[in-house]
């Protein structure tokens, strides 16, 4: 019996897919690869439940809409999303849709790991209630002015977009950013954004 965690690796790049899944079996996983999401969505039924690492721009089914599939079948299996430099704002369409986190490629052997291993800790724990409210108390610790900041990175606009929105600088915006980065205890982008899509669960 294998109790090795299992890793779904879902990129029509075979360097990409080798790669990857080499790393991450050398480092106690376990690794099934997939050409495409319509070969991953075909086998569904079948397959053992694990992490699932979903490019983005991919032919025939984009990551997107492999997503949108997974979620329309009930798959509750942690989905981690890479995307290619300047694709944020499909990042953040995809952590809204339920993806637990994002990457950008080219990105660092630790960074995926810690995606993985934090992952699999969200898909053991049962109670979405309670990190619902978690989420809103950390929400409500921010000022009003660091929520429209916050705001403006939930739909995927650039520092110098919110700024302008706000009629403030993106200098000012940068200071907000960092502040509220801090008080939400998150080292990410994505760990803040997945505070903002918890607090909006259920609302």
């Amino acid at each position: 019996m294998n109790d090795r965690r299992l890793v779904h690796i879902i990129d029509d790049e075979d360097s990409v897919r080798n790669s990857i899944g080499f790393m991450l079996q050398t480092t106690g996983y376990s690794v099934r690869t997939w050409p495409s999401g319509v070969a991953f969505l075909r086998e569904l039924r079948n397959v053992e439940p694990g992490c699932i690492l979903l490019d983005i721009r991919m032919p025939e089914m984009d990551g997107l809409q492999v997503q949108h599939q997974l979620n329309e079948r009930g798959v509750t299996m942690p989905v981690i999303v890479l995307t290619g430099h300047g694709d944020v704002t499909i990042a953040v369409k995809a952590m809204r849709n339920g993806a637990f986190d994002f990457l950008e490629k080219p990105f660092e052997a630790d960074q995926l790991l810690c995606a993985i291993e934090n992952g699999f800790e969200r898909a053991n724990e049962a109670n979405s209630a309670t990190r619902t409210d978690a989420a809103r108390t950390q929400l409500a610790s921010l000022s009003a002015r660091e929520r429209e900041v916050l705001d403006g990175l939930a739909a995927g606009f650039p520092n110098k977009t919110i700024a302008y929105d706000l009629g403030i600088s993106p200098r000012t915006v940068e200071v907000h950013r960092a502040n509220l980065m801090q008080k939400l205890g998150a080292r990410s982008l994505s760990e803040a954004l997945r505070v903002t899509f918890t607090a909006e669960m259920g609302a």
